[in-house]
């Protein structure tokens, strides 16, 4: 059966990157598979993660743990960075989940549901979640890990990064023993004084860059094509689309393909995006619609049934960003349920 849009996930580029960041830090990656994996499907990445060696995992929500520990078993370690909120400590101890401890009312939280193995959030500077350093909690039982999150590693020369390390390097000392965790993907890319114990990666396995660009150290993992489900000739002075968002200059070959923004495929994707066609980049023109795009194919042998690449190994997923005005995370977690995620590798 043809579809109109599918996902296909490569696995083994993505084993690729897990283990192109462990090289490059030094130190074991736990992978971050928010987000149902940054919209790939948590169960399938975390699987395959876990055959190349990865054994603890971070999720943002409790619900998101729940079920991951259902796709993985019972055996790795699954941290919850939003902690855990009042009734959700039962649920998060029932499940053999880990919450990442925020504020001191989530420590009350855990120790009234019993307590036991945890994770501490420090706020160097990002100013989201964490205690800030001067009120840092003592130590505690259960406590396992400390972590926090760099607000500018996409940034390597940006003077925050430091700023962050030279914190939590000096607030970690008053956890001996525990698992240290600090460098996220960009941190990955910024040397060892950013490895301390752990890594916590997410977008760089995944396919997107560092920077918010291409990385050639970075192998893409995800590509969304669309079926072309018709070819039609438009004469100069006709337009295309609603709204009349494109109008022909002169006589143009239009392809309609099968994906728009109930797909998350972004109308933002209007003007500038392109897909990859025949070996060519081309145009999106007019407006991404609900359920289809169109496409400027003139001079090109395309016929309804071919495919187009929104993003992928032609059309990278930092580039595909960049056009629409917005960022690779944003790209892959957009991507709706409707379109099937096709596993490969």
């Amino acid at each position: 059966m043809s579809l109109p849009a599918s996902l296909t996930v490569d696995l083994g580029a993505l084993a690729r990157n897990f283990h192109t960041l462990q090289g490059l830090i030094g130190v074991p990656v736990n992978p971050v598979v928010k987000a149902d994996g940054y919209g790939l499907g948590a169960g399938a990445v975390a699987r395959r993660l876990m055959a190349e060696g990865a054994r603890t995992f971070f999720v943002a929500r409790a619900t998101e743990g729940v079920l991951l520990r259902d796709a993985i078993g019972p055996e790795p370690v699954i941290y919850v960075l939003d902690g855990c909120h009042g009734s959700s400590a039962a649920m998060i101890k029932a499940t053999n989940l880990r919450p990442v401890l925020n504020q001191p009312a989530q420590i009350a939280a855990w120790t009234a549901a019993g307590g036991g193995a945890c994770g501490l959030q420090l706020d160097t500077g990002m100013n989201r979640l964490g205690f800030r350093v001067e009120d840092a909690p003592e130590p505690f039982a259960g406590l396992e890990l400390v972590m926090t999150h760099l607000a500018c590693a996409d940034e390597p020369a940006h003077p925050l990064n430091r700023i962050q390390r030279d914190a939590y390097a000096a607030a970690v000392t008053r956890y001996p023993g525990v698992t240290r965790s600090f460098a996220n993907s960009g941190g990955c890319f910024l040397g060892p004084g950013f490895a301390f114990d752990v890594a916590r990666p997410g977008i760089c396995l995944f396919g997107g860059g560092p920077e918010g660009k291409p990385d050639d150290r970075i192998a893409p993992v995800a590509t969304l094509n669309a079926q072309i489900m018709q070819v039609r000739d438009v004469p100069a002075g006709e337009t295309v689309g609603y709204s009349q968002g494109y109008r022909a200059e002169a006589p143009i070959r239009v392809a309609t393909c099968g994906t728009g923004y109930a797909d998350g495929v972004m109308r933002a994707n209007s003007p500038r995006g392109q897909v990859w066609v025949e070996g060519e980049l081309r145009p999106i023109i007019g407006r991404v619609s609900m359920d289809v795009l169109a496409v400027d194919v003139t001079g090109l042998d395309v016929a309804a049934g071919d495919t187009v690449e929104i993003f992928g190994a032609n059309r990278l997923v930092d580039d595909a960003a960049t056009a629409a005005g917005t960022i690779s995370y944003e790209m892959l977690t957009s991507i709706t349920p409707r379109v099937p995620r096709l596993y490969v590798g």
